[in-house]
């Protein structure tokens, strides 16, 4: 759909959908001021297809975002594009090269959480999904990254190693869903706007 508002992309992660708690609180965030062409896509478990839709949505949009969101593996395929495009990206605790660290983890049978689909995570998946990898990145200032050193799924300190010249947030404790992720959206869209976040804003983001 094209539209004259700046587009943000929210990509969701591996196995969740735009039905997730932080997707449906992003959203109904972003509504309140009418000001954004927010889309907020369904994706394929296939990463080539996942990652042509997002072209796509990109395309129509005009062609430069002006923000990605990225969840887990949403943040990875955000870090992809976030390069391509030379466009401001919130990473919210993201899979960092998650076939050589995860490697065998991602293969064979999976279940959306969501929409309750079954399929195959096959190795030509995991094949694509590598060439994806980003490393070093170009554009680091771009990034906001978000991470909880709580997170059970993926560790945090391969984000903070590879997004070393990006702004960072890091809280102690949570989770990979990230807790109380409703305090992270306005400053999400404070970086959009200004490529930075104030000090006050840096300070409670800290302190929650």
């Amino acid at each position: 759909m094209n539209s004259s508002l700046p587009l943000i992309v929210y990509i969701h992660g591996f196995n969740s959908s735009p039905a997730s708690e932080k997707a449906r609180n992003f959203i109904a965030y972003c509504k309140q001021f009418n000001a954004f062409n927010l889309q907020v896509p369904a994706l394929s478990h296939n990463p080539e297809v996942a990652i042509e839709q997002l072209e796509k949505l990109i395309s129509n949009g005009g062609g430069t975002p002006y923000l990605l969101v990225g969840s887990s593996l949403g943040g990875y395929y955000a870090t992809y594009l976030g390069e391509k495009y030379a466009c401001r990206a919130a990473l919210i605790n993201p899979a960092v090269s998650p076939v050589k660290h995860l490697g065998e983890g991602f293969l064979g049978p999976q279940k959306n959480l969501y929409s309750g689909e079954k399929y195959e995570f096959t190795r030509e998946y995991g094949m694509f999904l590598a060439t994806l990898d980003v490393d070093p990145l170009q554009h680091p200032e771009n990034y906001l990254l978000l991470l909880q050193t709580g997170d059970e799924v993926l560790d945090h300190h391969l984000a903070l190693e590879r997004y070393a010249g990006s702004l960072q947030v890091v809280q102690e404790g949570g989770s990979h869903r990230f807790e109380g992720f409703d305090n992270m959206i306005a400053p999400i869209l404070e970086f959009a706007k200004n490529g930075t976040l104030g000090q006050e804003t840096m300070a409670a983001m800290r302190s929650i």
